[in-house]
């Protein structure tokens, strides 16, 4: 390295006020005094909601907590595949499958224990991504109060919810805009053009 690539700076010495850094407290204090009077009288600086009273306006996409969408007939539309709590990064979604006595394909399964644990929930929507059947969506309702861990664990009693999916505050879920049909079976097949010959 050459001599002539480093430039040196020598520091002006401090004076007398600055060596007990008053004038910069000062300065200090009358941002801060500013700030205070004018959020005190006129509300100016403030970013402050109001809550509960004024409600702030979120995303669309909003991941809050988690549903379980029902088919017509009020069963879950869960199959208890097992992809969600695969997804999972925090490992909080515990499924129990059992077999669907109700169903008219074999081997069909339904959730016997479905739980997720808030608290260790980070609220990525892996499990929402991962879902084949749209069964768990998140929705905007992000206001959760616990007054004890177990309180914290949802089952299946509250992850369900039955009536019209439109009147829920749906939060983030796979695919926006209008929100698709549900999968139905059979799935319709395009039937094969006409061979030529």
């Amino acid at each position: 390295m050459k001599s002539t690539d480093v430039v040196l700076c020598e520091a002006r010495p401090l004076g007398f006020l600055q060596r007990f850094y008053l004038v910069e407290i000062v300065k200090g204090l009358v941002v801060t005094l500013r700030h205070f009077l004018g959020n005190l009288f006129f509300r100016k600086y403030t970013v402050t909601v109001e809550w509960p009273e004024v409600k702030r306006e979120y995303s669309d996409r909003m991941r809050g907590r988690h549903v379980i969408l029902t088919k017509e007939d009020g069963s879950p539309r869960c199959v208890a595949c097992y992809m969600c709590e695969t997804a999972c990064p925090a490992e909080c979604i515990y499924i129990e499958a059992e077999e669907d006595p109700t169903s008219t394909v074999e081997w069909e399964k339904k959730p016997k224990v479905f739980t997720i644990d808030l608290l260790r929930c980070v609220f990525c929507g892996f499990c929402v991504d991962a879902c084949p059947k749209e069964a768990i969506i998140m929705t905007r309702l992000h206001e959760m109060a616990f007054a004890s861990r177990e309180e914290a664990v949802i089952g299946l009693d509250t992850l369900l919810v039955t009536g019209p999916v439109e009147k829920l505050d749906l939060g983030y879920r796979p695919y926006y805009g209008k929100s698709s049909p549900p999968i139905r079976l059979p799935i319709p097949v395009k039937a094969a053009p006409p061979a030529e010959g």
